[in-house]
């Protein structure tokens, strides 16, 4: 028989796992069913269907679209039931729905705020109700100020400032570079934008021309660069805070006849990994959507069937990376997200 420390245990290394990056352990569509069983037998898959409700910041975004395939996914395979509360990349929307969120009853939740501190309010009220709260991706409030389960998400100013770092490399240190940046009030974007000052800051013969906020919108994005385009008749290189926006943009500078522009973007979405490939984007970095909400299913269903704690049983923090995604590793990349959705 296994002990109860052994249990412990394995569902710790499922978690260290996930943060670590392991495709294998918290994967998708592509996984091996058996595998996959196991994993779920181990880790303490709920004998009794559990009820979650997850949010993420608006499914017009590729990144949550493939979330919320994740999320319902490992619910499947650990016997939760997950109900979605779509935030429409809109802070008055989301936090419409997150108060009907917690008007109601679940065993755990788990959300992506579209920005900091717009959903205290109605978390805290789940919070003191017992209800495990997993925040993915996004702080909803800075982490010494509530009492979440965990924080799942990668380290933004790392993948902001590799992807600055290519941009910077592919154009000898020098020229006119734009940063289109995601909704201000989300603490990713905020990430990413020192990342990206980080690395700009070092090059005195780099220029920066705009730093607007697409606020994940590709209409909106369009519209600022047909005025960029407009406006600056030399652009070397531009960095997006995700890929949606980077492919946007692309498609007026196709447009405009504009292509010799470097682009970088963020999540390593298979189209952007596509259009990496094919030349068109220089690099993008992978944000596991997958295994952030992946990793928020196997959290939530341990805090509630195996009493996990925060602090002893699972990180306050868990960092989930991807690596840089260029032409020369672009091929395998897109393998491993199709097989397992990492």
């Amino acid at each position: 028989m296994r002990s109860k420390d052994s249990g412990h245990h394995s569902r710790r290394d499922l978690m260290k796992g996930a943060a670590l990056g392991a495709g294998a352990l918290l994967g998708g569509v592509g996984v091996n069913p058996m595998m996959a069983a196991a994993i779920a037998k181990e880790a303490g898959r709920s004998s009794k269907p559990l009820k979650a409700a997850f949010s993420n910041a608006g499914l017009q975004a590729t990144w949550c679209a493939q979330g919320k395939q994740a999320a319902e996914y490992w619910g499947k395979l650990f016997n939760v039931e997950v109900t979605w509360f779509d935030g429409q990349l809109d802070a008055v929307k989301q936090r419409s729905a997150i108060d009907n969120m917690a008007s109601q009853k679940w065993d755990f939740v788990a959300i992506q705020a579209f920005g900091i501190g717009t959903l205290t309010a109605p978390v805290n009220k789940m919070i003191d109700a017992g209800i495990p709260v997993i925040d993915m991706d996004t702080l909803i409030a800075p982490l010494e100020s509530i009492n979440i389960h965990t924080f799942i998400a990668p380290n933004n100013e790392f993948m902001g400032a590799s992807v600055t770092q290519a941009l910077v490399d592919a154009i000898n240190g020098e020229g006119n570079i734009v940063m289109t940046q995601g909704a201000l009030g989300h603490t990713g974007a905020q990430g990413r934008a020192r990342g990206f000052h980080s690395v700009v800051s070092k090059f005195p013969k780099i220029k920066v021309l705009d730093e607007q906020p697409g606020d994940w919108d590709v209409t909106k994005v369009a519209r600022i660069w047909e005025g960029l385009l407009t406006k600056y008749p030399k652009i070397d290189a531009a960095y997006f805070h995700n890929d949606d926006m980077a492919l946007a943009a692309f498609k007026v500078m196709q447009a405009k006849g504009r292509t010799g522009i470097k682009i970088g973007g963020c999540d390593a979405m298979p189209p952007a990994i596509k259009a990496v490939q094919a030349g068109q984007m220089l690099a993008t970095v992978r944000n596991p959507s997958c295994r952030i909400h992946g990793g928020a299913i196997v959290a939530g269903v341990s805090a509630v069937v195996n009493g996990e704690k925060t602090g002893a049983g699972i990180p306050k923090n868990i960092v989930a990376d991807g690596p840089v995604v260029t032409k020369g590793n672009a091929d395998g990349i897109l393998w491993m997200e199709d097989q397992f959705l990492v």
